[in-house]
C-alpha cells in the first residue's frame, strides 16, 4: 500500500446506531488526515454535516434488490477502496460480492425476538422464530465470507464464535464510539429520568411503564421524557394516560439532540430485552448520569459495579432498582464514576485509532 488508506463506509439506513457509529468514526478519521474517506449511504439524520464533502448518496432500500445492490459494488469500486466497512445488515449482504479489496462488517445486533436466555445459551430457552434463525444463518455466512467481523461487545463476539461457528479469528473486538459532550453530574437526587430508544417490544418501554406505576417507586416530583418512536408509542401513551402516571411522562418522538437531552436530565433508563453494546448509554456514561438498565449483551460490561441492572422482562426487579436510583441521595458519585469508564473507551479518537490499526493489517 502506498499513500494514504483508502476507506469506504457502506450503510443502507439513514439513522439508529449504526448510522450514529459510522458518522462519528468517519468524520475523527477525516479529521485526522490518516485516511481518505467516504461514506456511500443514505443522507443520515443526524451528524450529516460532520461529514461534508464526503458522504455520496446511494440507496439499497431492501435485501432483495439485486439490481442496487449490483449498482452500489460498481460505485464502491469506482472509487477504488483499500478497505470497504459494512455498517449494517443489509450492506453486509451487498458487500459479500466485493472480491477484490479488504471487506469489514460490524455486527451490531441480531433480531428482535432473540432473547438473552437463548443468545447465551441457557438450557430449555425459548428459540427465536424459524425466520430469525435463518437470518442469524445468513449473518454467519456473511461473517465467513467476508475478511473480518466487529463486534463492540465481547458478549456477541461469544455468541458468534459458539452459537454460529464463525471462526475466532475472523472477530474482533473494537467499543463503539460516542460524540464527546460535558459531563453535568446529578444534582441531589434523581428526578428526571429518560429514556432513549424505539418504541418496540424489544426495548421494553412497557415494562418501564408498568415498573414505574407500581407503588412506592415514582417520586411525586419525578418524570420520565420518553424520547423516540415506534409501533408501541400509542400503547404507552393510552397506559400514561389512564393511569397514575398521567402528567409525569412526557413523548418527545425521534429527536436528532438526544446528548442534550441526556444532559438536561438526571438519569438514564434502558430496559430491553436484548442489546449489544447501546450507543445512548455509552452518551449517558459520557455526560456523568447514572443508568438503570437491564443485564443484557454487554451492557454489564460497560456500567460495571457502578450500573443499576436488573433482568430482562423483571418487572418488579426494574422497579426495586428504579427505587434505589431514586432513592440515593448523592447520585454525582456513581455518574462520576461512569464519565470516567466512558473516557476510557468509547471516545471517537480511542475508536478510530483501533479501527485504523485493523484496516492497515488487513492490507498489508
Amino acid at each position: 500500500m502506498s499513500g494514504r488508506l483508502r476507506v469506504a463506509y457502506l450503510l443502507t439506513q439513514d439513522r439508529g446506531g449504526p448510522v450514529d457509529v459510522t458518522v462519528r468514526l468517519a468524520a475523527t478519521l477525516i479529521g485526522s488526515g490518516l485516511a481518505d474517506v467516504r461514506v456511500f449511504g443514505p443522507t443520515p439524520a443526524r451528524g450529516a454535516e460532520l461529514l461534508g464533502g464526503h458522504h455520496e448518496e446511494i440507496i439499497v432500500a431492501r435485501k432483495g434488490d439485486v439490481a442496487a445492490g449490483r449498482r452500489t459494488r460498481g460505485v464502491l469500486r469506482a472509487w477504488r477502496p483499500d478497505v470497504v466497512h459494512a455498517q449494517d445488515r443489509r450492506a453486509g449482504l451487498v458487500s459479500t460480492g466485493l472480491r477484490s479489496t479488504a471487506v469489514v462488517h460490524t455486527y451490531h445486533g441480531v433480531p428482535d425476538d432473540v432473547g438473552e436466555p437463548w443468545f447465551r445459551g441457557i438450557p430449555g430457552a425459548s428459540a427465536p422464530s424459524a425466520y430469525t434463525r435463518a437470518v442469524l444463518t445468513a449473518d454467519a455466512l456473511v461473517a465467513r465470507a467476508l475478511h473480518r467481523t466487529i463486534v463492540p461487545a465481547p458478549a456477541m463476539g461469544r455468541f458468534l464464535a459458539d452459537r454460529l461457528r464463525v471462526p475466532a479469528r475472523r472477530l474482533t473486538q473494537i467499543d463503539n464510539c460516542v460524540a464527546p459532550t460535558a459531563v453535568r453530574l446529578p444534582v441531589g437526587p434523581v428526578r428526571k429520568l429518560v429514556f432513549v430508544g424505539l418504541l418496540v417490544a424489544r426495548k421494553g418501554v412497557l415494562d418501564l411503564l408498568a415498573a414505574l406505576a407500581m407503588p412506592g417507586v415514582m417520586p411525586v416530583d419525578g418524570r420520565l421524557t420518553v424520547v423516540g418512536d415506534g409501533p408501541q408509542r400509542g400503547e404507552a401513551e393510552r397506559l400514561v394516560e389512564e393511569g397514575v402516571l398521567r402528567g409525569k411522562v412526557e413523548f418527545l418522538g425521534f429527536r436528532a439532540d438526544v446528548p442534550e437531552l441526556l444532559l438536561a436530565g438526571d438519569a438514564l433508563v434502558l430496559p430491553s430485552s436484548m442489546e449489544q453494546q447501546p450507543l445512548v448509554v455509552a452518551e449517558a456514561m459520557s455526560a456523568g448520569k447514572p443508568v438503570v438498565a437491564t443485564d443484557t449483551g454487554g451492557v454489564a460490561d460497560m456500567v460495571g459495579a457502578s450500573g443499576y441492572l436488573a433482568q430482562p422482562g423483571d418487572v418488579a426487579g426494574l422497579a426495586d432498582r428504579l427505587r434505589a436510583l431514586f432513592g440515593d441521595p448523592d447520585p454525582a458519585g456513581i455518574g462520576r464514576e461512569l464519565a470516567s469508564r466512558a473516557q476510557a473507551r468509547f471516545t471517537p479518537e480511542a475508536c478510530a485509532r483501533r479501527h485504523l490499526e485493523l484496516y492497515e493489517g488487513l492490507v498489508k
